[in-house]
This record gives C-alpha cells, sequence and structure tokens, in this order.
C-alpha cells in the first residue's frame, strides 16, 4: 500500500481525501490539530461564484468549469454515501448592477457563457423588481442573473467529504498537530523527500505528503526549506433573523452588491458578508468594527429590511492569499518529487475545491 499524508482538514483537504479514497492500493490519512472547517472554511459562506465570474479562459477559468460540473453528481453523491443531508441554493446567483457599471461588459460574457454552454440574464429595473422586490435601492439599474451558480453550506459540505472519505477507509487523525517535516536528499540529484513528520502524536511515515493547510502552509513549508508566502485576509459576517423572509418565498437567490452577499438559510434567516481585510505592515489582521458596519450599511442600502432583522451572530475568518503568486497554488513543491501543494485558494476555497481534488487526483493514476 502507498501511504499518503494529507494534512488540513478544511474543505480542500477533505475533497482532496475523498477524491484519492477511490484509488486502489492507496492509504490515505488525514491529518489536522483541530476538527474539520475549523480555519477558513468554517468561515466561508459557501457561495459558488464560477459562471459569474468575469474568468473565461485560461486555468482558473478550467478550475471553476470543472468544479461546476463535479459538483452536479459529487453533492448526491455523499448524501447518499452519508445518509446527511447538504444544505444548499439552488436558486441561483443575482448581481446588482448600479450606476456607472458597464452593461456592455456583461452583455459581452452572456455571449461568451452562452457559447460555453451556460446561462446569464441581463435584467433591467423593472424586471429586478418583479422577481426580488426586496431589492429597494435607486442607485440599483438592474442586475445580472446566473441561475447556474450556486451556494452550499460550507462545513455541513467539509464533515460529508471527511465522513464519505472515512466510510471508503480514509484513516483520520485530528487533534494532531505537526510540528516538523524531516527531508532527505535523493543519491545523484538535487530533488529532495519528505518522508516523516514529526506530530503531537509521534512519528508520522508515508510515501507522499500534500500539504492543504491553508495558512499553516508557510510553517510546514518553512520547515521543508521552501516556503511558500501565504498571508491572511480577514472577512467579517453576520447571521440575521427576519420576521419574514425577503422578496417572493418561491426565489430566493443569493444576491451580491459591492462585493457584499446576502445569503438566504430559510425560515427567515439570512448570511451576511463579507469583508475584505488585509493585513498592516506587521503582518497582523484584527477585525475592524467600521469595516464591519460599512458592510451592514451598504446591504441594507440595497435591501432595508435588513435593518430590522436579529442578529443570531458575527464571526470572523482569516482567508489564505498567496503573495507575489496567483491563487490557487496547485503544484509540486519545488525541489521535492513527493510533496504536492494545494492551499491558498483565497476566497474560492468552497468553489474551486472539487477542481483541486481532482488535479492532486491525477498525480497518483
Amino acid at each position: 500500500m502507498r501511504r499518503v499524508v494529507v494534512i488540513g482538514s478544511g474543505i480542500i483537504g477533505a475533497a482532496i481525501a475523498y477524491e484519492l479514497s477511490s484509488i486502489p492500493n492507496l492509504q490515505v490519512i488525514l491529518v489536522d490539530r483541530q476538527v474539520p472547517a475549523s480555519g477558513a472554511t468554517g468561515a466561508a459562506l459557501g457561495v459558488l461564484m464560477g459562471v459569474i465570474s468575469q474568468k473565461t479562459k485560461g486555468r482558473r477559468w478550467q478550475l471553476r468549469c470543472t468544479s461546476l460540473a463535479y459538483y452536479e453528481t459529487l453533492l448526491p453523491q455523499l448524501e447518499s454515501l452519508t445518509g446527511e443531508k447538504i444544505p444548499s441554493n439552488r436558486h441561483g446567483l443575482l448581481k446588482l448592477l448600479f450606476a456607472g457599471d458597464d452593461r456592455q461588459k456583461w452583455e459581452n460574457l452572456a455571449k461568451i457563457r452562452q457559447s460555453q454552454g451556460y446561462e446569464l440574464q441581463l435584467w433591467d429595473r423593472q424586471t429586478l423588481q418583479k422577481y426580488c422586490p426586496q431589492v429597494c435601492c435607486d442607485r440599483a439599474i438592474g442586475a445580472v442573473y446566473s441561475p447556474q451558480d450556486q451556494q452550499i453550506e460550507p462545513t455541513s459540505l467539509t464533515r460529508a467529504l471527511v465522513a464519505a472519505a472515512q466510510i471508503r477507509g480514509v484513516e483520520c487523525k485530528f487533534g494532531t498537530g505537526v510540528q516538523d517535516c524531516f527531508s532527505t536528499r535523493l543519491n545523484d540529484s538535487q530533488n529532495r523527500q519528505c518522508r516523516q513528520i514529526q506530530t503531537t502524536k509521534g512519528i508520522l511515515e508515508f510515501d507522499d505528503l500534500i500539504i492543504a493547510a491553508g495558512l499553516g502552509s508557510t510553517s510546514l513549508t518553512t520547515h521543508l526549506k521552501q516556503p511558500v508566502d501565504i498571508r491572511p485576509v480577514l472577512g467579517q459576517a453576520l447571521h440575521l433573523k427576519l420576521a419574514n423572509p425577503l422578496g417572493n418565498l418561491d426565489f430566493q437567490p443569493v444576491i451580491t452588491g459591492n462585493d457584499i452577499h446576502l445569503v438566504p438559510l430559510g425560515q427567515g434567516e439570512y448570511w451576511l458578508g463579507a469583508t475584505v481585510e488585509f493585513p498592516d505592515a506587521d503582518g497582523e489582521v484584527i477585525a475592524d468594527k467600521i469595516l464591519f458596519a460599512k458592510m451592514k450599511a451598504e446591504a441594507i442600502a440595497f435591501c432595508p429590511e435588513i435593518e430590522d432583522g436579529e442578529v443570531l451572530r458575527s464571526w470572523w475568518g482569516k482567508r489564505p492569499r498567496p503573495e507575489g503568486q496567483p491563487a490557487p497554488i496547485i503544484t509540486r513543491l519545488s525541489g521535492y518529487d513527493n510533496v504536492l501543494l494545494a492551499t491558498g485558494h483565497y476566497r474560492n476555497g468552497i468553489l474551486l475545491a472539487p477542481a483541486t481534488a481532482l488535479a492532486i487526483r491525477e498525480e497518483f493514476i
């Protein structure tokens, strides 16, 4: 049996472990110092902005395209294996357009998407009011509606991936921190290998290592003398309860305006987020109350009924953003022939998890 260790049980590590579990003669071990979805995944809103993304070609679009297609079979597969329902919103994604937005840009994108087999609808103000009367904003001149994008509850999805992976034989070591990674140089080669890691519960040996630890990937690659610089970008969100659901009960899409998402959860509950807060000169990033208040005010500006909502909870999380290279990082670690990186997905971890897992799987078949 070929032993593979995956470090990190957020959405990326969980998806990889699940995907690798289908390969014969591969023993997969999933390691995390916490429980699944404790980091950036647990703070995400789970909005899949694929079709409505401005990416139309190249690697970034291909990853989106692959993930969107795979989710259609992945979710029912996980629900069948685990017997658990994964909450999701299949009412699509509605992006508000404001005065000054380039409508021609969206018309061009709609034509491209049609040629790719997807649909984007451009709505005028009257159509927006007809289908989403909760949007009450003089600045909104219309919207772009993407029926094939969706939202998936990130924590439930991650736990389902882990549970399904365990059913298919993956060994999970949660509450196990990685303290060091050991490397050796190959004979007559500049390349190195990592065959052991020191954990809080002893030495763990393997044939291949996959680092999917988000912000923790920097320290792990530093141990291997090939540091990958991944920095935190903080995002704040809140959970609201309204006396009555917004708009049309039969049509509850995710609404996004000025990069702020309003996510319907059912029963009059909504998620609202998120801020984008970069670290200071010392690398520190602390939740900013002013930005949080501004985010809520922006949402109220396009959907006034939000103001009367009861705040059930607020939270924040740090997203892993690569410095000096595009997100995400899906490649072999420089100088190593048995260490793979699947990290730094920034704001698209939930969206790109299936495609990332498939890309890693290709390295083992």
